[in-house]
């Protein structure tokens, strides 16, 4: 059976990654989110995977035909963006991911603030959101590598089963670093 014909549960996990940025896609600066988020990625993950980089300006329609295309194209399971959720004017992140989900989980977006708070008093400020199309889950992270990995490390363990009852691929994490919680 080959990747393209493959079930979901037996083909490699696929994940878009978002960057959402004005100044990193004019190149202004490194994306250093992109790079962060697959270094996690590597660090957690004990299945096969592959992922889809996308590096786009703070610009509403744009952020939201990438993750249409994201989950509906290219069929991914597990979608991250990394940026856009603070409070600025250019910060839309979160209306762009609210308006092309099905579903909203707004547990996730929660639990990120609250372990946010312990390092940073800024955290009630962000606005990160999850939500599903299809059968993907969106999980919009902050834009600092820090902040990506503190918030990511919450609620992966949630991360498989959702993605399982959606439909997607298996993903199997290293249980050293976290522990796939799966109730269902």
């Amino acid at each position: 059976m080959t990747d393209a014909t493959a079930s979901p549960r037996d083909r490699a996990v696929r994940i878009g990654l978002v960057i959402v940025s004005d100044r990193a896609s004019r190149g202004e600066y490194e994306d250093r989110s992109g790079p962060a988020l697959r270094d996690y990625l590597d660090g957690v993950l004990a299945c096969a995977y592959e992922t889809a980089y996308r590096l786009i300006p703070d610009e509403r329609p744009l952020v939201e035909s990438t993750l249409i295309e994201l989950a509906d194209t290219v069929g991914c399971d597990l979608i991250l963006t990394s940026g856009g959720t603070g409070p600025a004017p250019r910060d839309i992140t979160p209306e762009a991911t609210a308006a092309v989900c099905e579903r909203q989980l707004p547990g996730f977006g929660e639990l990120m603030r609250r372990v946010s708070l312990n390092e940073v008093p800024t955290a009630i400020l962000s606005r990160q959101m999850a939500g599903t199309r299809g059968a993907s889950l969106i999980i919009n992270l902050p834009g600092k590598p820090r902040a990506i990995r503190t918030c990511l490390d919450a609620v992966f363990a949630a991360i498989p089963d959702c993605v399982d009852l959606l439909g997607g691929a298996r993903i199997e994490t290293d249980p050293q670093r976290i522990k796939a919680h799966r109730p269902h």
